[in-house]
């Protein structure tokens, strides 16, 4: 496995070392049960995986590269560079700039930039015509396109089914950075449409079926489909790819379904003739992370956090998960926890922030937490976390002492 140069502040003293451990002890990431941290008023359940993924390790490697190699020019971000505030908060202290919100809203007009500036594409990917846009003005990306090669994976398994005349299907979320790029890509090859979830691929085996009339398709999915989608001709052939920090259960959910309907209005017999045969195309480590989150669910603990920024898709999935059985708590940083009167979680459904109680219990033997973070987020992050809560616990044991007697839960 590559060994990315990062600056040292993102690694961490707990976390580096339970890795390892984890690493020595399961080199082949067969265990996802989680890692038991003692202390004596608090123990940790660690998730298995979690944490900067090959992707975002590659991404900020390069953009630190840029910035060390161009002192006396301009650097810009497309957006930014992951989801994590962290990152992007250090990345603008060395003078880096963003062009566009995460929305894709324009920052900085393209007019300002010339053939001098450096221009950092993000680990998300960008749109054929923000590279059709870049390279009129002048501007090389090829040194410094941090495009994850999971993310480019996808754009490769769209292009291969547009070549067989499938229409691809894309579950993301439509106006995530990662989705914007995917469809640009795929709508070169072929017809392409974006769903969100089972509830809205429901609708579209509707409409493939005859149930609802093809009107509704533009209602339904107005803006999310290629210019010239004729539902009636494009939907008869299809292949589903995702937004690789989708969870694999819904994809997978998803993906099932629109092969039944396909079984139903063609027969079983012609099903190979009418959606392609697509494995999975999230990536390795949304995968692991997710199956590490589930190993998290099979035991007992008085609550949950996850940290990463609020706008990071993997890491909302994975307090979607947990707080199935779990009062949990999202948060970005260990600032989030202010006392245990007052924790600054965020709510996924409302999507805004809460002022809550931390159920950190002083008057018995331990409380249990469960610790886990999102792809983009730094361990030292995570480890601030772990000492915020050791120090609201008031445990005496020592980190060192901790970590000697780290087991498996």
């Amino acid at each position: 496995m590559k060994q990315f140069d990062i600056p040292e502040f993102y690694r961490s003293p707990i976390i580096s070392k339970v890795k390892a451990w984890r690493k020595s002890e399961d080199p082949r990431k067969k265990d996802f049960s989680p890692t038991l941290l003692t202390f004596d008023k608090v123990e940790f359940l660690i998730a298995r995986h979690f944490g900067f993924c090959y992707g975002v390790e590659n991404a900020i490697e390069i953009s630190y590269k840029a910035i060390n190699e161009n002192p006396d020019k301009r650097i810009f971000l497309l957006s930014q560079m992951i989801h994590n505030p962290a990152v992007n908060a250090d990345l603008t202290s060395h003078g880096i700039k963003f062009i566009q919100d995460t929305n894709g809203n324009q920052l900085i007009p393209w007019s300002e930039l010339n053939a001098e500036d450096i221009v950092i594409i993000p680990a998300f990917g960008t749109t054929v015509e923000i590279e059709h846009t870049l390279n009129q003005l002048g501007v090389s990306t090829k040194s410094y396109n941090t495009t994850c090669p999971f993310v480019e994976k996808v754009w490769n398994r769209s292009e291969k089914l547009g070549q067989n005349d499938h229409t691809i299907i894309i579950h993301g979320k439509y106006n995530h950075e990662e989705t914007r790029a995917t469809f640009s890509h795929s709508n070169q090859h072929a017809k392409s449409l974006i769903i969100k979830d089972k509830q809205e691929a429901t609708i579209l085996g509707d409409i493939i079926l005859g149930k609802k009339p093809s009107e509704d398709f533009f209602t339904v999915f107005d803006g999310k489909f290629s210019e010239g989608f004729d539902p009636i001709i494009h939907l008869s052939k299809i292949g589903v790819v995702n937004q690789t920090t989708m969870l694999a259960t819904e994809t997978q959910e998803i993906t099932e379904y629109l092969r039944g309907v396909m079984a139903s209005k063609y027969g079983e017999e012609n099903l190979k003739e009418h959606i392609a045969d697509t494995r999975d195309t999230l990536c390795y480590a949304t995968n692991d992370n997710q199956s590490a989150t589930y190993g998290l669910m099979e035991k007992d603990a008085d609550f949950a956090l996850v940290v990463g920024g609020h706008n990071s898709s993997n890491t909302t999935h994975l307090v979607e998960l947990l707080e199935e059985k779990f009062p949990t708590f999202f948060i970005r940083s260990a600032e989030d926890i202010e006392s245990i009167e007052r924790i600054s979680s965020f709510n996924i459904h409302s999507r805004k922030i809460e002022d809550k109680t931390l159920p950190l219990s002083l008057n018995r033997n331990k409380t249990r937490v469960i610790i886990t973070s999102g792809a983009s987020c730094p361990d030292a992050v995570v480890d601030k976390v772990i000492q915020r809560i050791i120090g609201l616990s008031h445990s005496t044991t020592s980190i060192e002492e901790a970590i000697e007697s780290i087991q498996t839960c």
